[in-house]
């Protein structure tokens, strides 16, 4: 009950008062080092301050979500007008497993667990104008939703990209 009600806040929050505010979402590969931790953290400041992104929907599949989380855990304090919500694939087994900052999407109910997080990154990309991965090759989910993002118009950052 408590995901879906904030679920629900997450979706009458774009239609607010306030258009410009912006969405932002994840995708990367499940290992990655923890080197691009400066740079990811540089690249949500960014976001935040001149993009004037104020949600942030993360998943908890591997290194790279884990690293998302914890970065914005730390802004969240400098930056109270941000917040973020870890988007579950799948119904916490245990009490108290999600976490507090947790959500999980009205439908995914429905879906087969086999396609779960499938499901959960194209809701994730539906919500996003911005979309942050970590991509080092062109198979596998991240690089899947990397390119489907792009191909939605979505602005996408990838942090493994040399500058």
């Amino acid at each position: 009950m408590h995901a879906t009600i904030r679920l629900c806040v997450a979706h009458l929050w774009k239609g607010e008062a306030d258009m410009d505010h912006k969405t932002c979402t994840f995708f990367g590969h499940r290992d990655c080092p923890k080197s691009i931790q400066p740079e990811l953290r540089a690249m949500l400041i960014k976001l935040i301050e001149q993009q004037n992104v104020r949600m942030f929907y993360v998943g908890n599949q591997g290194a790279f979500d884990a690293m998302v989380h914890t970065v914005l855990q730390e802004l969240s304090i400098q930056y109270p007008q941000i917040n973020y919500a870890v988007v579950l694939a799948y119904l916490p087994q245990q009490h108290g497993e999600g976490g507090s900052d947790s959500i999980w999407p009205e439908g995914l109910e429905k879906i087969s667990k086999r396609f779960a997080i499938s499901w959960r990154n194209h809701w994730m990309l539906n919500q996003a104008d911005f979309v942050v991965t970590y991509i080092t090759h062109s198979w596998g989910g991240a690089a899947q939703f990397a390119e489907a993002a792009k191909k939605k118009g979505k602005m996408v950052y990838n942090l493994s990209e040399k500058k």
